[in-house]
């Protein structure tokens, strides 16, 4: 009699546990759900933050493909809005179709997560070097004199909204004069926000931005693409969990359609 019992008590066991785990496997997929439309409005203001910045600056990045982990990202966004749709309806009522499905959206989520990861890191190192060279030449080819013209030029809107001055410094101004003598001025855009009636007059330095704009535009790009490269890792962890709770449940979803390839009907 006990062994009788022992053999009815222990499937009983093993079916409460695969229903614990199968409803742990479904609050997973749940959670998750909502954290993928979460990390979707991550992702799309890192791209929308890559792409205004490349966008505003155009003038020194030059090549189009730049922007392209920003769009990366986006691309990222929008499907991450259909996967969390499809994690909270499996986590419902399952669906070998829903299933398979969200298999292939998250591999495909992955796929463009370490693309957009990789080209992220190196253009942040690449562009960050051709960076001095490309606000150097606009330095040297703006042409200023000592007016109250506040100046529009690329460089004057870089240092308007930056709030800096010269490549590294407001002495960059000064190797950039043709003439044989410093100028007594830079330009105007040079000049803090809070100074309404500053002209760029070199007497008044303490009226001039002491930053140059290298470093601020450095610390731009770096914090845009180190924002998308670094939502990789995390997003790859969520997304293998959701993997590994879709695969628990769609082991108790057998593909019955497949039976065809039983070796018995051959």
């Amino acid at each position: 009699m006990e062994k009788i019992r022992a053999v009815i008590v222990l499937p009983s066991l093993w079916c409460c546990e695969e229903a614990n785990l199968r409803s742990f496997a479904q609050s997973v997929l749940r959670f998750l759900g909502f954290i993928f439309w979460g990390t979707a409005a991550v992702q799309m203001f890192g791209g929308v933050s890559v792409i205004l910045m490349l966008k505003n600056y155009s003038y020194l990045f030059q090549e189009y493909y730049v922007s392209l982990p920003g769009w990366l990202a986006l691309a990222t966004a929008l499907i991450l809005l259909p996967t969390g749709l499809l994690a909270v309806s499996i986590s419902v009522k399952c669906s070998r179709n829903q299933q398979g499905t969200f298999m292939y959206l998250l591999v495909l989520l992955l796929c463009l997560e370490m693309s957009s990861a990789v080209l992220a890191y190196s253009y942040s190192v690449k562009t960050a070097s051709q960076l001095e060279s490309a606000m150097g030449y606009l330095v040297h080819q703006h042409n200023w004199t000592c007016s109250q013209d506040p100046g529009n030029s690329p460089v004057d809107v870089i240092q308007r909204k930056l709030q800096c001055c010269g490549v590294h410094s407001y002495t960059d101004w000064l190797k950039a004069s043709s003439s044989l003598y410093h100028p007594a001025c830079v330009p105007e855009s040079c000049c803090k926000e809070k100074h309404s009636h500053c002209t760029g007059d070199l007497a008044h330095v303490d009226q001039l931005s002491d930053k140059g704009c290298l470093k601020k535009l450095e610390d731009q790009l770096c914090f845009a693409m180190l924002y998308i490269f670094w939502c990789c890792p995390v997003l790859s962890i969520l997304e293998l969990l959701a993997a590994i709770s879709n695969g628990f449940l769609l082991r108790h979803q057998p593909f019955r359609e497949l039976r065809i390839l039983d070796s018995q009907t051959f």
